[in-house]
């Protein structure tokens, strides 16, 4: 088979003309749902929709090639919220996203599909390209961001993510990561950090661009050096590299978490204030119409005690549950950045502590490719350091899914696509050594330590 053949050439280590010889087939190997059951879990609680039922492993037809696209040979993607969404067809069937993606032209009408590959990260090797793309070739290895726009947009050239058309990779599209095989353009395309493995360099860009975005970048919050940041969630996915642009960029973090395992992973990782808000009880709902102010004096008194101040940035993505919270405790003139609402779409906040006290709400999603170059260009000097925790083999992907969507997983969960085993794919191993082993896997160690009660 092509696929065997694919992988067998990069096992080899052979160049881009061997490459590009190999055959592609006509069906590839993917994780995806399926039109006919986009009502399956129509009269299913959300808490018990199963994405092991709705995401099929399996052979898809391999689309034609766009001008501006390359094939890549997937070795390793990453389970992202976006991917649990689609796996249980919620806020909206993404078969919608695809059907309206469809209506903008000849070469996205491929999209629209009786299956979704599904898939917003990954790395791999590329194995064809477009006639009009430039600056890769067959034999390059990637990362690939999940932003998706036309230049033709006058909106795009200043910030993709104002474009109208502003798409997320496997989530708004088809052809995703979680495949053997998956189709993106040349736009999202950035160079492999050396030193990682693939599964390592597979699960940061969403994450990291994100939180680069949000804190950082000229379109948010732009964080300064003595800055007080409040991180909700700040040992998941964007949380845990929201912690790392802290700390590197001369703020100071006060990371939020559920648990006295993350606590102790935090502080281990060199962040000094930590709220367990399990541990202090924090209850920010009296019932479910009506929020408790002095929960949010509560948690505004504990973390002036720690960090001095009232926080500059609140990185805030919980939405429903912890909304109100934000807004209070955030400085006067300061700034709640949000990207999120995983705990409820429909917001409720004291409108007084906004205006009268001068702050800002910030809405951020995604990032653009200058902020995702930037992002992928300090993990590839090892300045920060990818979230891995755990790793799965694509025929598990339900599996991954559930783990991520029951909140058991910390940090970034990857999927082996191509690749044999984890482990593989360092290409400069003196590099590796340089940064330090222990950095670079320190998120997978730590819990590891933490939940076998090493860590205090």
């Amino acid at each position: 088979m092509s696929i065997d053949a694919i992988r067998e050439a990069i096992r080899a280590g052979v160049d881009g003309d061997d490459l590009a010889a190999i055959p592609l087939g006509e069906t590839y190997r993917a994780a995806h749902t399926l039109r006919s059951e986009q009502e399956m879990f129509a009269d299913v609680p959300s808490v018990d929709k199963d994405p092991r039922r709705s995401l099929h492993v399996g052979e898809v037809p391999m689309p034609e090639l766009a001008p501006d696209e390359v094939v890549v040979a997937m070795m390793a993607s990453a389970i992202n919220y976006n991917t649990v969404w689609t796996s249980v067809f919620e806020p909206l069937s993404t078969f919608l996203f695809l059907d309206r993606f469809a209506r903008e032209g000849q070469w996205e009408r491929r999209h629209s599909q009786d299956h979704h590959v599904v898939g917003s990260d990954g790395a791999g090797i590329i194995v064809r390209t477009g006639s009009a793309v430039r600056g890769w070739k067959v034999g390059d290895r990637v990362v690939m961001a999940p932003v998706v726009t036309h230049d033709q947009d006058p909106a795009a050239n200043d910030d993709q993510m104002l474009a109208a058309n502003q798409k997320a990779w496997g989530f708004e599209t088809n052809f995703g990561g979680l495949a053997d095989l998956s189709v993106v353009r040349a736009s999202q395309l950035l160079p492999k950090p050396t030193h990682l493995t693939w599964e390592e360099a597979a699960v940061n860009m969403l994450c990291a661009g994100t939180s680069y975005r949000m804190l950082v970048g000229r379109h948010a919050a732009q964080m300064r050096q003595g800055d007080v940041v409040l991180i909700w969630g700040a040992t998941g996915g964007i949380g845990g590299y929201a912690v790392q642009l802290v700390l590197e960029g001369g703020g100071i973090p006060v990371a939020v978490v559920s648990s006295a395992e993350r606590e102790a992973v935090l502080h281990e990782l060199g962040c000094e204030h930590v709220i367990n808000r399990s541990a202090e009880g924090y209850r920010f709902w009296k019932d479910p119409d009506t929020q408790d102010e002095s929960e949010w004096r509560r948690l505004g008194k504990q973390i002036r005690s720690m960090a001095g101040a009232d926080p500059d940035i609140v990185f805030e993505h919980p939405g429903r549950e912890t909304f109100g919270a934000s807004v209070f405790v955030a400085k006067r003139g300061g700034s709640i950045v949000t990207c999120a609402a995983t705990t409820g779409y429909d917001l409720e906040y004291d409108n007084r502590h906004l205006w009268m006290k001068l702050k800002r709400i910030i809405g951020s999603h995604g990032a653009n490719m200058q902020e995702n170059h930037d992002v992928n260009a300090l993990i590839d000097r090892g300045t920060i350091q990818p979230l891995l925790t755990e790793t799965y083999s694509l025929d598990d992907v339900g599996e991954a899914a559930l783990v991520v969507k029951q909140n058991r997983a910390e940090g970034k969960v990857a999927v082996l696509c191509l690749a044999e085993r984890e482990g593989l794919g360092v290409e400069d191993p003196e590099k590796r050594a340089r940064i330090g082993e222990d950095r670079i896997t320190a998120w997978s160690r730590l819990f590891a330590q933490a939940r076998a009660g090493e860590l205090t």
